[in-house]
């Protein structure tokens, strides 16, 4: 197949974000898409087969557009959209560019970045109860902090709970030294950084001594109703049925929850089956409950985490496979005899 080439304007000053330092996202989607681009002054001459710089002017034209929006464009951005360009009916990169969660404290804009965030976020803000599954770096916990933040900024709610499972202390706090704040910190630390992140130190210290914000294990929740509040449970594939079944019907009047896991990443004892993994079959559909399954796709992370968890994927697949054909053959056996 003969190449071809064409030629688009491109405005020099947005050269060094889109393509980025050293010309690094440029050199990867030449690779990716097998194009050769060549930048001379406000023009940009893309090389290759008509279908793959097809791919490459849309790609290009999206970070641009991004660009010209004020983005700073990252890795995660144009591997994102080299993604969406193989698909033919996914929707714009730009789509999720509109949607703007809320601002930390550095002033930067907190929102989707893959569409699986957008209908986790959608879900969120329609939904009663959510239920965000996903391996680490999809943003569960940061997306769910932040419409907890706007909710609780727009008088939605008047209280924000957040809540983990201590699973590596086995809850039995008590035989930890200190006071509770003290004891429980360590195992809660992930949601106090979202937190600081997106109010500040001091803001933060002000909700939590009036208890606007709360922050506690799971273990505290018991006997409570919990109206007009923004509840996240973090970490909840380390939860037993149990005690999923106790945090949910403490839901009262006005309030919301999104529980965040990773069913991968189960801690708990061997044979106990996870509370995370059992409500999201049982309650599947219930009105006013949402489940939105991540995927490596929505990693936002560093590339290398997308592909460790794609390697780690496959490697299970073909244990389960193994596992399951044992058991087939152990059946066979049997009946034979």
């Amino acid at each position: 197949m003969n190449p071809v080439e064409i030629e688009m304007n491109f405005p020099a000053e947005h050269g060094g974000n889109v393509f980025g330092q050293f010309d690094a996202y440029m050199k990867k989607i030449e690779k990716t898409l097998h194009v050769s681009l060549i930048l001379r002054g406000d023009h940009l001459k893309c090389i290759g087969t008509q279908q793959a710089v097809n791919h490459a002017i849309s790609v290009i034209d999206e970070l641009l557009e991004l660009s010209k929006r004020g983005n700073v464009i990252t890795e995660q951005n144009v591997n994102y959209a080299l993604s969406l360009s193989m698909e033919e009916k996914s929707p714009s990169l730009l789509e999720l560019d509109k949607d703007v969660i809320c601002h930390t404290i550095q002033g930067k804009a907190v929102k989707p970045k893959t569409l699986g965030q957008q209908k986790y976020v959608d879900a969120i803000k329609n939904k009663m109860i959510t239920f965000g599954v996903g391996p680490a770096g999809t943003g569960k916990t940061y997306l769910a902090m932040a419409m907890a933040i706007t909710a609780f900024k727009n008088d939605e709610v008047s209280r924000i709970i957040l809540t983990r499972p201590a699973i590596e202390a086995g809850e039995k706090l008590g035989f930890l030294p200190g006071d509770l704040q003290s004891k429980v910190d360590p195992y809660l630390r992930p949601l106090y950084d979202a937190l600081f992140d997106m109010l500040g130190g001091e803001r933060v210290n002000k909700f939590l001594e009036r208890g606007t914000i709360e922050v506690a294990p799971l273990a505290f929740m018991r006997g409570r109703t919990l109206d007009n509040a923004f509840i996240i449970l973090d970490e909840a594939q380390n939860t037993t049925p149990e005690q999923m079944k106790m945090f949910l019907t403490r839901l009262g009047f006005g309030s919301k929850a999104v529980v965040t896991g990773d069913i991968t990443q189960t801690d708990l004892p061997d044979k106990k089956r996870s509370g995370l993994v059992q409500a999201t079959t049982i309650l599947e559909n219930i009105k006013g409950i949402g489940k939105i399954e991540l995927t490596e796709k929505d990693v936002v992370r560093h590339e290398l985490v997308q592909r460790i968890i794609k390697a780690y994927d496959k490697y299970e697949k073909k244990e389960e496979f193994k596992k399951s054909k044992k058991e087939k053959e152990k059946t066979m056996k049997n009946f034979r005899r």
